[in-house]
């Protein structure tokens, strides 16, 4: 029998489960799509795609450290909210995680988005052009994004048990079909990749050469630093965590270093087949994905096992994500920093439903974005901008929390040895500075044909946008003789 707690809320989340929703969280657009289109986002990146993201996983195994201390001491719903509102500052905590809402939310739907171009491979790969171009269309591309999406708000709202159904068998389908990309990958070699580019389209490999540069790897491993968000939201479920100042950190931990192993050797897969060459000139032009190259030299059917996988992988995005993003506008509207209303939790199926129809909706907003925009990098962008941000408040909060908090600084259990925690929080925060102004500086040089399509203005509207709602909510709370610093002093009820 589950454990109702006075939220509203269940502990159902057992460690694989908890596992699952962070590793769901990471793979899927990813791996997938991220190491192939970073050649368009970060032109001439070239044959440095590996060491940018080797350079990408430092600072995010600091940032999964400072999670996995802080959620062994604070394991409630709306993790990094909790965290930074009880161990740095209430303001920073709300504006920080709003960030971080803000950019999954547009990432469940640059999700779905994209998913849809790999459902179009598999369609390719059966030989039928005409179905596989009606997908391409907008209002099928849209449409059918919207209903993936959607369905993910549906499985969510019917409870933390019934995510959990979905996400674990499917991870491990995800894992083995993923699997025959990296046989794939290894298998083949570019020699055979070229004769199958030859005789499928008569076109030769491209010539093209690329030098190496410190700015280009630097912001290629701002963008692939994306690839390692997904494991902050074990954190945002710490309300539905069996054991959780257990289970928790040791989830984080297990989803990070999957992860991480599965992602070099799936793109190191790709690129021993496919020459970054051809990548770089296809991705100018279209959208690319890992089973869709891998087609030069694979059977079509075969080609079609591999996207069954990625979607997949895609498909497990959204359930995880939507989890962790409606936990944040549960635990704001707790505190009464946020609208209380958000934080009625249904009565049967014991899940903030509110907060996942206005999550849903956000994405829905960063669905037609997608399209119209013409380009998802501009999501995926403002997401990068967002985790960075997120992710160093949560290194300074490890700093902050024992002097701001003792109490609850006690409880700590990860990497307890303060000689040991604050030189690793320390060079967390700085690595993810320097990804920040890297990130903030490629987008602002871009050159791009309107001001709305940098990432950069759109995330400082946001913030701003936070910090009306925070100073109101919290005015109100004045007004009415809440005592707002007693309400940060403490966790929230469990």
């Amino acid at each position: 029998m589950a454990q109702e707690s006075s939220t509203g809320l269940e502990r159902r989340l057992g460690l694989l489960g908890l596992a699952a929703t962070g590793i769901c969280s990471m793979l899927g657009a990813a791996i997938n799509i991220i190491p192939f289109m970073l050649q368009r986002s970060v032109p001439g990146i070239g044959p440095y795609v590996l060491p940018a993201y080797l350079l990408a996983a430092i600072p995010a195994v600091l940032a999964a450290l400072a999670y996995a201390t802080l959620s062994s001491a604070m394991p409630r719903a709306g993790g990094s909210y909790v965290y930074a509102s009880r161990g740095l500052s209430p303001y920073l905590g709300f504006v920080a995680s709003f960030s971080q809402w803000f950019g999954l939310s547009v990432a469940i739907g640059v999700v779905s988005y994209v998913m849809i171009p790999f459902i179009r491979d598999a369609v390719l790969a059966f030989g039928f052009d005409g179905m596989a171009a009606t997908l391409d269309q907008g209002p099928v591309r849209v449409g059918l994004a919207l209903a993936f999406l959607w369905t993910s708000v549906g499985i969510n709202m019917r409870g933390v048990g019934n995510v959990q159904r979905v996400l674990v068998p499917l991870m491990f389908v995800m894992f083995v079909l993923g699997g025959v990309v990296i046989v794939a990958g290894f298998l083949f070699d570019q020699g055979d990749f070229a004769a199958g580019l030859m005789a499928r389209e008569g076109a030769t490999v491209p010539d093209i050469t690329a030098e190496f540069s410190w700015s280009k790897l630097l912001a290629a491993s701002a963008v692939l630093f994306s690839s390692f968000i997904g494991f902050d939201s074990i954190a945002q479920a710490g309300g539905e965590a069996k054991n959780p100042e257990r289970a928790l950190p040791l989830a984080i931990g297990i989803a990070i270093g999957t992860v991480g192993l599965f992602y070099f050797f799936f793109t190191a897969a790709v690129y021993n087949t496919v020459p970054w060459q051809f990548v770089a000139e296809r991705a100018q032009a279209g959208d690319l994905t890992a089973p869709g190259l891998l087609g030069y030299v694979l059977e079509p059917q075969w080609t079609a096992l591999i996207v069954a996988g990625a979607a997949i992988a895609l498909i497990n995005d959204l359930p995880a994500m939507l989890l962790a993003v409606s936990r944040l506008m549960f635990a704001w509207a707790e505190d009464g920093v946020f609208p209380r209303g958000v934080a009625r939790v249904h009565p049967t199926w014991h899940t903030p439903h509110v907060a996942l129809v206005l999550s849903g909706l956000m994405a829905t907003a960063a669905i037609l974005g997608s399209h119209f925009a013409g380009d998802f990098f501009l999501g995926v962008d403002i997401l990068v901008t967002s985790m960075l941000v997120n992710f160093g408040v949560m290194c300074l909060t490890v700093l902050t929390l024992p002097r701001r908090n003792p109490e609850i600084a006690s409880r700590m259990t990860v990497v307890r040895n303060r000689s040991i925690q604050a030189p690793l929080a320390l060079a967390g925060v700085l690595l993810l500075t320097l990804f920040l102004g890297v990130h903030i500086w490629k987008d602002l040089t871009a050159d791009l044909s309107a001001w709305y399509f940098h990432s950069t203005p759109l995330w400082i509207a946001v913030m701003a946008g936070s910090t009306v709602i925070y100073l109101r909510e919290v005015a109100k709370l004045k007004a009415d003789g809440v005592d707002v610093d007693a309400i940060f002093a403490d966790l929230p009820p469990e």
